[in-house]
């Protein structure tokens, strides 16, 4: 049986994107694989007022189970009535990899899926593409699709370098398979580890020539950039100090965030800097208190660091903050 999205009070990306555009504003895509996480988003993006895309990798829905991800957002709507304002919410697959995961999402209640073909040709990415573009929108679902790669390891997307997005591709694109957003390679990339520099070398730029290019190329249209993580130097110390190992772990500058959320990159997706917050303060707790075994007792300040972190997001990086 199907569920539509809107019966568990979500909504799609489409109105969300033209705000952002018109706001010069990203929407915050936030990972998330358990409840604290979910939790921790909900709780500082009503405290912000930010319009929220609550993201689901493949990877993440097989471990939190269909159904169960299903009740957790409709419990993330209800929540966010209950702290006291009603932020749109949709809820997105985030790197589908074939058809059936993109259909097996839509009839469950995602409100946005992200078909990811770039592995494929150039024709079988727009093959693909269009045939989950057409299911989708049957149901009001709206699709990001991908042009370019990204290098990096998250989850089940694994590449070892990157291929930057050919603005000369991405008007036959967008018009060939009726996408609702593109995702594009301008030098962002997934994991902890994006690029690789020597101590007192800067991080390399964003290609924001590729970005200006798809821009002319395509007037208007909502924009994606993936492994938009800044991997936030406090939280791999702390990582580190208490046992772990992330030697070099470095990601993209938050000030290149800020200035890729005025154009028409409407959503940035954050996925490893909840993972490095989570981890580092469950990591700092257990190492202070080695009797302590309750889950709540070390979840708790985890679930806390999020919240802070990702209200530090919506108003420093994205933008997102009094916008919904």
């Amino acid at each position: 049986m199907n569920v539509s999205y809107k019966d568990l009070g979500l909504v799609n990306t489409r109105e969300m994107f033209q705000k952002a555009m018109e706001g010069k504003y990203a929407i915050p895509a936030y990972n998330f694989n358990n409840l604290e996480q979910l939790q921790a988003i909900i709780q500082a993006c009503v405290e912000t007022k930010s319009p929220v895309i609550l993201q689901v990798s493949k990877g993440a829905r097989e471990y939190a189970n269909a159904t169960m991800l299903r009740y957790m957002a409709l419990g993330a709507t209800k929540l966010a009535e209950e702290l006291g304002y009603n932020i749109p919410i949709a809820l997105h697959l985030d790197h589908g990899d074939s058809f059936e995961i993109c259909k097996s999402c839509v009839d469950s209640g995602f409100s946005s899926v992200m078909i990811d073909g770039s592995h494929l040709s150039f024709e079988e990415n727009i093959e693909l593409t269009k045939k989950v573009v057409e299911y989708a929108h049957q149901f009001d679902v709206t699709v990001e699709g991908e042009l370019g790669v990204l290098a990096g390891i998250e989850d089940d997307v694994v590449a070892e370098k990157s291929h930057y997005t050919d603005p000369a591709q991405v008007e036959e694109f967008v018009s060939k398979t009726k996408v609702d957003s593109l995702a594009i390679s301008i030098g962002t990339s997934h994991g902890a580890y994006k690029f690789k520099v020597k101590p007192g070398e800067s991080v390399p730029p964003l290609r924001f020539d590729i970005l200006e290019e798809v821009e002319r190329r395509l007037p208007g249209f909502p924009i994606v950039l993936h492994g938009a993580s800044s991997v936030m130097p406090e939280y791999v110390e702390l990582i580190n100090k208490y046992g772990g190992n992330l030697e070099g772990a470095v990601g993209v500058p938050e000030d290149q965030l800020r200035k890729a959320a005025t154009s028409a990159v409407c959503k940035i997706n954050i996925d490893s800097d909840g993972r490095l917050a989570f981890t580092a303060k469950v990591r700092e707790f257990l190492w202070n208190n080695p009797k302590e075994f309750d889950p709540r007792k070390y979840l708790k300040p985890a679930r806390n660091a999020l919240v802070e972190m990702y209200k530090h997001k919506n108003i420093n990086v994205l933008g997102s903050a009094n916008r919904a």
